[in-house]
């Protein structure tokens, strides 16, 4: 098992946190400004967008995870609350080959600014006057392949219209 770390053919690469915040972030407690009471069973639906652009600074990059979280009474199409969240983090990346940068930058990289944005979304839900919103994990892996499949049959349909 010692061989495996000192073998010079294994990937070397490091990657280092150096800031994480929000970007931007917004929330209606919609329930609340209609003036609604009682107990509601809500729906909660949560759209991700993840976006990457390397910085000025030598190997570093800013990922960003754009979170949509809709929530809607179950019984009826009455909104209760949005949150709209830009969380971002700044990394510094080397020894990443350049041709699985992209990759790495959109699956490692919201890959440890998750929990953070999990906690955010928790609390501001809780704050709001509901009860904390406990996102489950996201795969990033599934979520980078459904991309890459849909801009393919996107570009693959763009030359018949």
């Amino acid at each position: 098992m010692a061989e495996a770390a000192t073998d010079p053919q294994a990937p070397s690469f490091r990657m280092n946190v150096l800031n994480q915040f929000i970007r931007d972030m917004s929330f209606e407690n919609i329930l609340a400004q209609k003036g609604a009471s009682g107990e509601v069973q809500p729906d909660v639906k949560v759209l991700v967008n993840l976006d990457a652009k390397k910085r000025s600074q030598e190997n570093q990059y800013e990922v960003a995870i754009k979170l949509t979280v809709d929530s809607s009474a179950k019984d009826s199409d009455a909104k209760l609350f949005l949150l709209e969240i830009d969380y971002a983090g700044i990394f510094q990346i080397e020894g990443v080959p350049e041709d699985q940068m992209h990759p790495f930058l959109l699956i490692e990289c919201p890959r440890m600014m998750f929990p953070f944005l999990r906690r955010i979304v928790s609390d501001v839900t809780r704050d709001g006057g509901f009860p904390p919103l406990n996102l489950e994990n996201i795969d990033f892996v599934q979520l980078y392949r459904n991309e890459l499949a849909r801009r393919q049959a996107e570009g693959q349909t763009a030359p018949a219209n």
